[in-house]
């Protein structure tokens, strides 16, 4: 634990990357009862009303929204649902989604034409060994679709964060909420597409309090509250001090996987798991170990 940072928002810190790491499991169990696509719109939903309500628009335009909520909800989460409802294990899902660092890096190089700095090659020469490594064994739990449905979640959840970095919000919570009403919609008409009204009206009967609680703890827990106390973190802390936490997200979410599901973790996840997490701690670390040791 940094010196710098007191207990109680060092345990903040801990109960968001804790919620953010067990949402995976929340999604899977979810899923039993609800079509992906049905999921998400609902999740989005909640997230929009009623905090829309009490939250004042951001400082954005109406394009910048639209552009992240289509990203972040049809992209990120759409796919990722898709990937949990039986192609991928929720904490590899976890431990693959974080490849969205390396894919924003990327973005941004592209966009600014800037050069990647040889931490970086490093660091994603690592996280694609461990993304290699799970491709190698994918079996019934873990397939090719699903872990490529997660890469292209994380590649949307990469763009999203160019959106929001270009739209610069007032209130990251507030961009988050408004965005929403970009994101329910599609993922309605896609779910009522292709996985079919009789789908969506079974889902809807079925669903009982367990997943009800899974669609709250999705929209109010994963997205309203973390977003909420990472920034309040960030806002009175250095940026070094939080964002490491954020290398816990996917130790809670394999974790809580193979508590409550039951998911093995033979060698090769661990070392997937050690690669990716080692690809994401020297982007992270690097540039703050080199001010700090002064090379």
């Amino acid at each position: 634990m940094p010196a710098a940072l007191p207990l109680r928002h060092f345990l903040l810190a801990l109960a968001v990357v804790a919620v953010w790491g067990t949402n995976f499991v929340v999604i899977k169990l979810a899923l039993g009862h609800l079509p992906p696509l049905l999921f998400a719109a609902l999740r989005f939903t909640l997230a929009l009303f009623p905090a829309m309500l009490f939250l004042p628009r951001p400082n954005v335009g109406w394009r910048n929204l639209a552009l992240y909520g289509v990203l972040i909800g049809v992209g990120q989460f759409g796919l990722l649902y898709l990937a949990i409802n039986g192609h991928i294990s929720p904490g590899i899902a976890s431990l693959v989604v974080q490849t969205q660092v390396f894919f924003t890096i990327g973005l941004s190089m592209r966009m600014r034409a800037e050069r990647v700095q040889p931490f970086q090659w490093l660091a994603l020469a690592l996280a694609t060994a461990g993304i290699a490594t799970i491709g190698m064994h994918t079996d019934g739990t873990t397939t090719v679709l699903g872990l490529l449905l997660v890469l292209g979640a994380a590649l949307s959840w990469a763009g999203g964060n160019i959106a929001a970095k270009e739209g610069k919000p007032d209130n990251m919570v507030a961009y988050v909420v408004w965005s929403s009403a970009f994101a329910a919609p599609p993922l309605f008409v896609l779910s009522y597409l292709f996985e079919g009204g009789d789908a969506i009206l079974h889902g809807l009967r079925d669903a009982d309090q367990a997943t009800w609680l899974a669609v709250v703890w999705q929209s109010w827990g994963n997205s309203l509250f973390g977003y909420a106390a990472w920034g309040w973190l960030l806002a009175r802390h250095p940026a070094a001090t939080i964002t490491p936490m954020a290398l816990l997200v996917p130790v809670f979410g394999m974790g809580a996987s193979t508590w409550w599901l039951g998911e093995s973790l033979p060698l090769w996840k661990l070392t997937a798991a050690a690669l990716v997490m080692g690809g994401l701690a020297v982007n992270l670390l690097w540039p703050t170990l080199k001010r700090a040791f002064g090379r």
